[in-house]
């Protein structure tokens, strides 16, 4: 691992000390690291390294290490960082995973915190449409917490990457989550906060969002809900009011998708770019064929939950690729056909 980052030994041990607390940086804590860095799939991105994420260097404060697990490379992705509490309601996941695999289509990675409820809803629609998703994590990488989500960390490490500035070993503690929050923010164009109870860890995350200069993003719900006033409050605040998708690519800048290969592209951030259309989107196309095709059978061929099949189809309707028929139903258009 050292000859593959080009730091020497003796270097790489020097940083990996700066990843921990002077009583727990002993040459043993060192080596269990080293350890850890030998197996498949991992890396250690210091400041130096060109791999580092360039959005997480810019904000104050930014770790001198981290630990990935995956590939390095989808942290230099746009990404949109969704998040919200960890005891969502059924609809509050059913969002997030609708707005993250339509997201994920739209060719941003989606990142969250790999905690339960709104977090993990979020990692499975990115996961669900074929698209990127970035966890990150509040423990060292040998360990996942909660730790019913060990087969969901393994399917985002093969399908984008777990980040951690803690080091090998590190426990669940309650203080580092909060500490983690500024890198979830810090890695992404926007945060969206789907479901938010007046005191939720997540607004935490919104008001990093805004000091490091994101988009922060909230949305609605009844005012009879608790899960809803911390989302309001961030509205009454200056949040951005999202209903759709496609409110979020607004927020951001970003163009709603193009036809398949085109870039996605953030005006102010020439350097970040990434497909428009991915697997989610053909896959809706060749499930669509070349007849009339109804929601329901759209919804048994691909999988995916109707309201995330209703809302590419959507995006795939604004450009041109579907047009709806009469009862409900969608046809592909094909090339030349008006």
């Amino acid at each position: 691992m050292a000859l593959d980052t080009g730091i020497g030994t003796a270097t790489l041990r020097r940083w990996l000390r700066l990843a921990r607390t002077p009583g727990n940086a002993h040459e043993r804590d060192l080596d269990r690291d080293l350890q850890w860095l030998e197996g498949p799939g991992r890396a250690l991105l210091v400041a130096s390294d060109p791999r580092y994420p360039p959005q997480l260097a810019e904000i104050g404060g930014a770790p001198p290490v981290l630990f990935i697990e995956g590939d390095p490379a989808r942290l230099a992705l746009p990404q949109l960082a969704i998040v919200g509490s960890r005891n969502a309601s059924a609809a509050g996941r059913e969002t997030a995973f609708e707005f993250a695999a339509c997201l994920a289509a739209a060719g941003l990675a989606i990142t969250s915190g790999l905690a339960a409820g709104i977090d993990a809803a979020a990692h499975q629609g990115a996961l669900a449409a074929g698209g990127v998703t970035i966890a990150v994590c509040g423990t060292g990488l040998d360990r996942v917490y909660p730790a019913e989500h060990t087969e969901l960390a393994a399917r985002i490490a093969a399908q984008g990457a777990l980040v951690s500035e803690f080091p090998v070993g590190t426990p669940p503690l309650a203080g580092n989550f909060p500490r983690r929050n500024r890198l979830l923010s810090g890695l992404a164009l926007g945060v969206l906060v789907v479901e938010a109870a007046a005191r939720s860890g997540s607004l935490i995350t919104a008001r990093l969002a805004g000091d490091q200069g994101r988009d922060v993003m909230a949305i609605p719900g009844s005012i009879h809900d608790p899960l809803a006033r911390g989302c309001h409050r961030l509205i009454r605040d200056g949040a951005a009011l999202v209903e759709t998708p496609a409110d979020v690519l607004a927020v951001l800048g970003i163009d709603a998708p193009a036809p398949a290969g085109a870039p996605v592209q953030r005006p102010d951030r020439p350097g970040i770019s990434a497909p428009a259309l991915d697997s989610a989107g053909e896959m809706l196309l060749n499930a669509l064929g070349f007849g009339p095709v109804d929601l329901d059978r759209m919804v048994a061929r691909t999988g995916l939950p109707a309201r995330t099949v209703a809302s590419i189809l959507q995006l795939l309707e604004l450009h041109g690729h579907v047009e709806s028929l009469p009862g409900g139903r969608y046809r592909r258009i094909l090339a030349g056909q008006s």
